[in-house]
């Protein structure tokens, strides 16, 4: 099981390029990659795509992309020296004209627009999509070993609050039986202290069934119980698990309400509110798998 949270980095320097990746990633419904890249760099795009995708089946991931020429002699630099003439004859002109000192020097007159140009040679997209490649194969390597890292401490969490769950379902079960009972001894107490005639067994007996029939909550339990049971399978499953552990909270959520409408009993009310906040703490920590 993997959690949907995590990063990763990849740099790769090889044939006079340096390629630095990183991704980050959070919970998403599906698998949503996220990235702006320059115009000149759009052809990367692609590449970097199906290094996650090969790697990721859910989650919201940023990309960040980084290119530099690590080569400098692919990096040329021409000077125009009738221009940088030009911009001297202009300084001597206004030196001699307001009197100000001529302070023009070579590195100013470098600076000035047009006196040097730098010349780089054309991209090799091949080369540089290769070295992509590998960047973003390493960063997507990092980023899966860390949701997986993230996915057991998740896992180890979910199953507290999942012992918590079956815990309360048991005690749940255990009480059931007890409330008709009770409920039996309550009605033949308060008959017997309003009525001076004998009541027959058997309006006793049948009030007491409507009563169970009403309140009955074994289909519940026991669908609340394989509920559970096939969560802690998803817990030790790989692959995508993260949507059909949240159907099947809301099938947890579903039976627990039930068993709270049906069940007019102090105890189990409260074993009921107990048993949605779990449920809850379960739901919250399930958005986060992949």
């Amino acid at each position: 099981m993997h959690s949907m949270t995590g990063c990763g980095s990849g740099k790769v320097q090889q044939d006079g390029w340096e390629v630095t990746i990183d991704l980050k990633t959070v919970n998403h419904r599906f698998l949503d990659i996220g990235m702006r890249l320059p115009r000149n760099l759009n052809f990367l795009e692609q590449t970097i795509r199906d290094s996650i995708g090969k790697r990721i089946l859910r989650g919201h991931v940023d990309v960040f992309l980084t290119v530099k020429r690590t080569d400098s002699s692919a990096t040329t630099v021409e000077c125009d020296p009738e221009l940088a003439g030009r911009y001297l004859e202009a300084a001597k002109l206004l030196a001699g004209q307001t009197g100000i000192e001529n302070d023009m020097t070579i590195s100013r007159l470098m600076k000035m627009e047009g006196v040097l140009t730098l010349n780089e040679q054309e991209m090799d997209e091949d080369t540089v999509s290769r070295i992509c490649a590998e960047a973003a194969d390493i960063a997507a390597e990092q980023l899966v070993q860390m949701r997986a890292r993230e996915g057991e401490h998740l896992k180890e969490d979910l199953k507290v609050h999942l012992d918590a769950v079956e815990k309360l379902r048991n005690a749940i079960l255990e009480r059931a039986p007890m409330v008709v009972t009770e409920y039996r001894e309550k009605l033949e107490n308060r008959l017997k202290s309003l009525l001076t005639e004998a009541i027959e067994p058997q309006r006793i007996a049948q009030e007491v069934a409507i009563m169970a029939d009403r309140c009955a909550i074994d289909e519940e339990l026991a669908r609340l119980d394989s509920h559970i049971r096939q969560m802690r399978k998803y817990l030790e499953s790989s692959g995508e698990t993260g949507k059909k552990m949240d159907f099947l909270i809301q099938e947890m959520n579903r039976e627990t309400n039930t068993i709270g409408s049906k069940a007019s009993d102090t105890v189990i009310a409260q074993h009921v509110v107990d048993l949605k906040s779990e449920i809850e703490k379960l739901r919250e920590q399930i958005q986060n798998v992949e």
